[in-house]
């Protein structure tokens, strides 16, 4: 059985990892049984972790339902890497800037380094209203010149997650799917270019997922650095340098327990489905006691940012949930309240689990909460 604590782990990320993973990764730290040593001193040079690797390759081509004409490569440096590497590779110094959607807080981390690398134009923003809302397809005036459209699926911070794909076929897409990325099937063929960091939802910090069709690499420039030249690492499978072989073999655990376990993103997208209507339930039935910070067309199924009346009460809150065994619901720094992250790992009993303690919490404050001013 699961350690309770790890069942009940609601972490923005590094998130939770399925059961069946952690008992596997438990038996590899020791002995990786096909090999006879600990997965921490194999050599990244060894004929099973080149094995590991080209599995991995296959697993996420084969989910995300793409061919031998994307490379799928195991990079360093989290997202933050990606911000530079993108426009690095991809955005021409003298061309037509780059559009770029500005939906929270991790697309906002993404636009000064882009921006270092030669122009971009921020086609959208939500900051003025406090990224609580995404933009529909009337109010977005993209660019049909631009050399790519960036954007980030899924706003962690803020619990917003696109539910359709952005922009015209005719300009190249770039996506950061950090936070929902194996978490549902996506039309990956439509993408020029998908980065995901893995400590979100597929696996421990340390590895970045690329998937890069072909064909983009063919303009990118010459004198870039062999770490951050994607052709480079396709060429070594992304054992250029010495790789992340522990977190690269955690992802491998999951890609087959999203596969065999689970039975594919089609199923795992109709669980994550359960548990974000669960927990969004409690919100819209609570009378304004729970809010959330998202508008309903718009909200995440990966992450439910909400908050209570007051600061005193999410403190309250959070003292209580920690000592229910419930972890990891604290909201992020940039916008405060409380945060629940229901990545893949996290079970629908556990949602359950935390839909009780939120009705009961809410049952126990004897204030009415019309009593009670709301921050503004």
């Amino acid at each position: 059985m699961m350690n309770p604590r790890n069942a009940l782990n609601f972490s923005g990320g590094p998130g939770a990892l399925p059961e069946n993973v952690l008992r596997e990764v438990q038996q590899a730290i020791v002995e990786v049984p096909e090999v006879g040593l600990s997965v921490l001193g194999i050599s990244h040079r060894s004929d099973w972790f080149a094995a590991v690797v080209a599995e991995l390759e296959d697993n996420i081509r084969s989910l995300l339902g793409v061919g031998r004409d994307y490379h799928v490569l195991f990079l360093q440096g989290g997202a933050t890497q990606q911000f530079s590497m993108v426009p690095m590779s991809l955005l021409p110094p003298d061309g037509e800037p780059a559009d770029y959607l500005h939906t929270g807080y991790w697309s906002g981390k993404v636009l000064p380094a882009a921006r270092r690398e030669g122009p971009i134009r921020v086609a959208w923003s939500g900051e003025r209203d406090g990224f609580s809302h995404l933009p529909s397809d009337d109010t977005l005036a993209l660019n049909e010149s631009a050399p790519y459209l960036h954007y980030v699926s899924n706003e962690t911070v803020e619990g917003l997650q696109f539910h359709r794909v952005l922009g015209q076929d005719n300009v190249l897409r770039i996506c950061d799917m950090s936070s929902d990325f194996l978490s549902r099937p996506v039309d990956a063929q439509r993408f020029g270019l998908i980065y995901a960091h893995a400590q979100k939802n597929i696996g421990p910090a340390g590895v970045t997922v690329v998937v890069v069709r072909d064909d983009l690499l063919e303009n990118a420039p010459e004198d870039l650095p062999d770490f951050l030249d994607y052709r480079s690492q396709a060429r070594a499978h992304s054992i250029l340098n010495t790789p992340p072989v522990f977190s690269i073999y955690v992802v491998l655990l999951v890609t087959r327990w999203l596969m065999h376990d689970v039975g594919g993103l089609a199923a795992m997208d109709a669980i994550n489905r359960q548990k974000a209507e669960r927990l969004y339930g409690v919100l819209d039935a609570s009378d304004g006691f729970f809010r959330g910070h998202a508008a309903e067309r718009d909200r995440s199924l990966m992450n439910v940012a909400f908050n209570l009346p007051d600061e005193a009460l999410e403190q309250r809150f959070l003292a209580d949930a920690e000592a229910a065994g419930l972890s990891g619901l604290k909201g992020h720094r940039a916008i405060g309240g409380l945060r629940a992250s229901i990545y893949n790992a996290v079970t629908l009993d556990a949602v359950e689990q935390l839909a009780d303690f939120m009705d009961q919490f809410r049952g126990a404050q004897r204030r009415p909460v019309r009593s009670i001013s709301a921050r503004g």
